[in-house]
């Protein structure tokens, strides 16, 4: 990885001289120099360039000196060091140098093999910060996620428990409804065969409201309403299931149920809609035997790469037309296997969406990469599913994708 160095100096010669000492380095691309004649070029240069690694700076300069710019460089990125460079008799100044945080000095005349070393010190206190400071970000994220994640938890396990107790009402009911409704149906029938007599009055309502109809219309009412409650029971079990909070240790746990419990939080994203007939979804499932893990969080594994499928052929589908969509409609295959002499299980998720380029294959589970809008993705997602497969389960996750080929999602969990 190259080290971006910025050189602010307003002598002309350094730069040439600094070329050609360091000039191994720059061509094995160790290192790059950016150089600026004042502390007002250097600030527009890291404005346009976050990424820079180091700073040597000059104090004294026209139009911003390098104390003022020490200040700024500190408001700009706290992770970035400066080296400042200054004669002997410069002594107060450097002494305010340091107390604004300069990494270290260095005396004029230059002492090149001085200054190659102090660099390398320099660059690598930059890297132990920066390295520090991403697991320290990650950590927060991660953080942020889970209590987001237990959060949802809750909310979705609140509201499964406040839907079982209306239906279980409904469906105890309806069984009485339905007792009830043969019972009236037989004395109906009993009427019909012993009271021949043609009574107007009742011939009448029996038209108004058609009453076989109702008779044939009804069990069919009840049928259905029989078939909605549990569907919603159905759905409040599948709430349950995903919901489930992690204990201190690991669980049994039913693979399944665990990917059809997120499949149905999904279902609205699966529908179909103006822009494109329903997704399909195809599952293969083997058979497995109960594992333990930590269910909440591997819920949480399928929820990130069944919505990232979903994103992508979302997204695949903006450059295609609605025929073409129809021609390849857009399909998520779900497999599970024992392998391994059934000492690993596999969970094979794949879309036919666009793919990626081996490009954003290779970043695909770097913490903070996203190739979604700004607002749109996090760059998280992915990046802590691997850390619940890998670190916290002991398990494996990988990717296959190939552009115009889709994405497949490889989950192996030792049992």
């Amino acid at each position: 990885m190259t080290a971006k160095i910025l050189v602010v100096d307003d002598e002309p010669l350094l730069e040439y001289v600094i070329q050609q000492h360091f000039r191994r380095k720059i061509r094995k691309k160790e290192f790059e120099f950016i150089f600026a004649s004042n502390g007002k070029q250097a600030l527009e240069i890291l404005t346009n360039n976050l990424s820079l690694d180091l700073v040597l700076t000059d104090l004294n300069m026209p139009e911003m000196d390098g104390l003022n710019l020490l200040k700024k460089l500190s408001e700009q990125d706290d992770t970035l060091k400066a080296i400042v460079v200054s004669a002997y008799g410069d002594l107060a100044n450097i002494r305010t140098a340091m107390n604004r945080g300069a990494f270290d000095f260095l005396t004029k005349p230059i002492d090149f093999q001085d200054m190659e070393m102090t660099i390398e010190r320099a660059l690598k206190t930059v890297q132990k910060n920066r390295t520090r400071l991403s697991q320290l970000q990650q950590a927060q994220m991660q953080l942020i996620q889970n209590e987001k994640m237990a959060s949802i938890g809750e909310l979705v396990a609140g509201i499964a428990h406040e839907i079982n107790n209306p239906v279980g009402f409904i469906s105890g009911n309806l069984d009485h409804a339905e007792t009830y409704f043969q019972d009236l149906l037989g004395i109906v029938k009993l009427y019909q065969k012993y009271c021949v007599e043609e009574i107007e009055e009742i011939e009448r309502a029996i038209a108004e409201v058609d009453l076989p109809f109702i008779l044939t219309d009804l069990p069919q009412l009840l049928s259905a309403m029989r078939e909605g409650t549990k569907r919603i029971k159905h759905l409040s079990a599948s709430l349950r299931i995903f919901s489930r909070g992690d204990t201190d240790s690991k669980i049994l746990f039913n693979i399944h149920e665990g990917i059809d419990s997120t499949l149905m939080m999904l279902r609205h994203r699966l529908k179909a809609s103006e822009r494109r007939p329903a997704i399909q979804t195809i599952k293969q499932y083997g058979s497995l035997p109960e594992i333990y893990c930590y269910p909440g969080q591997l819920n949480q594994v399928f929820m990130n790469v069944l919505a990232n499928a979903i994103d992508a052929m979302d997204e695949f589908n903006v450059t295609r037309t609605l025929e073409e969509i129809k021609a390849n409609p857009n399909q998520l295959s779900i497999s599970t296997s024992v392998l391994d002499n059934e000492t690993i299980v596999e969970i094979r998720i794949a879309d036919n969406g666009p793919g990626m380029t081996e490009e954003v294959k290779q970043k695909v589970f770097e913490h903070l990469f996203t190739t979604k809008p700004v607002g749109q993705g996090t760059g998280l997602g992915l990046s802590i599913a691997r850390q619940i497969i890998e670190e916290k389960h002991g398990g494996q996750l990988s990717c296959l994708s190939s552009p115009g080929a889709g994405t497949e999602f490889i989950i192996a969990i030792p049992l």
